[in-house]
């Protein structure tokens, strides 16, 4: 007689016979979808319409698999699907194994294809020149706050944010040998080494800390040393083949980063959306006030706002704006006609579906 566990791995069996039958033909459906979008002249990655995949995936889902387990089995699922459709690359600001490249595998997933460039203006460049189709960019740190050169760049640049991506940012003491005592010297990025100090004081008081250009340079650095470690993203640890000797060591557990996805077209609605401005006011006293009252009186909720400054002209200012909404809707729509008689300077940097903090 068979074994009970023999009777369930035989109804599992079934059932993986059963998921791959149906990926397949989920796979020649896409397959169908992409001759669609080749002929009208559509991008294979359509934001929106993945974050509404992801919302009808959450309603569907009745247990007991976890959401994020869920929407983490889908997004390889929609990645395989997008590259039997057509290939595509992604830019960001490497190189691998950083926690760009880790976002950007977040959203797009395994199936894409990744190129790791050397600054943040380099991926501005390389989309804006059709090089790439879309770039991924940090734009703020929870802790640190701004990234001053994507706003920069937002300013001048023709593309569009299309998404947005939470990260959080979990660093990780790697090494080729498995024992903490062993460790003499610890390498990393500079940041990394500050947001873990308590760790390093409490873990490896003695430790010599080395200061790298990048968390992936100090994983290369280390992969053949005994006596040393390295700081970084489990990513790094698993690319190199390093012993993950401790995980989440940061001081601060709610260290999140928001990365932007950029390319070129508009965002449709999905419901739940976000839209990025630029705006600047006249300078005389109240204007700023007067500005802020097109969203008030609307009851448009503002995520963000931000000033910044504008490079060729001293103690001037540019105020960036996250609101909740779209602007195809149309309080959204009626607020921005009227902040531009209220403005200098007004620019839509996107709309696109809000992102949940850590997805």
């Amino acid at each position: 007689m068979k074994s009970s566990l023999d009777t369930l791995r035989e109804e599992m069996r079934k059932k993986d016979r059963e998921i791959i039958h149906l990926l397949n033909e989920r796979s020649q459906i896409s397959v169908k979808i992409g001759q669609v979008k080749e002929k009208e002249a559509m991008d294979v990655y359509h934001p929106a319409q993945e974050a509404r995949v992801y919302a009808y995936l959450e309603e569907l889902n009745e247990g007991p698999l976890p959401q994020k387990a869920v929407k983490a089995i889908f997004r390889e699922i929609i990645s395989a699907s997008r590259d039997l459709q057509k290939p595509m690359t992604i830019a960001y600001l490497g190189p691998e194994s950083t926690f760009s490249h880790l976002a950007s595998l977040q959203h797009f997933g395994e199936s894409s294809h990744y190129l790791p460039l050397d600054s943040i203006s380099r991926v501005f460049d390389e989309v804006e020149k059709n090089a790439v189709e879309w770039g991924v960019v940090p734009v703020e740190n929870s802790l640190e706050g701004s990234v001053n050169i994507t706003l920069d760049r937002l300013v001048l640049t023709p593309l569009r944010i299309r998404a947005e991506i939470y990260l959080r940012i979990r660093q990780c003491l790697m090494a080729s040998v498995s024992n903490l005592k062993s460790i003499k010297s610890v390498y990393s990025h500079p940041q990394p080494l500050v947001q873990c100090q308590a760790w390093l004081r409490a873990n490896l008081p003695n430790a010599r800390l080395v200061e790298m250009e990048s968390t992936t340079a100090a994983a290369k650095k280390i992969k053949d040393s005994k006596n040393a470690a390295a700081i970084g993203s489990a990513l790094a640890a698993a690319n190199y083949g390093l012993n993950l000797l401790a995980e989440s060591i940061e001081d601060n557990p709610s260290n999140t980063t928001r990365f932007l996805v950029i390319g070129r077209g508009e965002g449709e609605a999905t419901g739940d959306d976000k839209t990025s401005i630029i705006f600047a006011t006249p300078d005389y006293p109240g204007a700023l006030h007067r500005a802020l009252s097109s969203f008030s009186k609307r009851k448009i909720n503002l995520a963000k706002i931000l000033s910044h400054p504008v490079k060729e002209r001293k103690w001037e200012y540019l105020f960036f704006v996250d609101m909740i909404g779209h602007v195809q809707d149309r309080e959204i729509r009626e607020c921005l006609e009227e902040l531009k008689n209220k403005t200098i300077y007004l620019k839509i940097l996107g709309s696109y579906a809000r992102a949940k903090d850590g997805q």
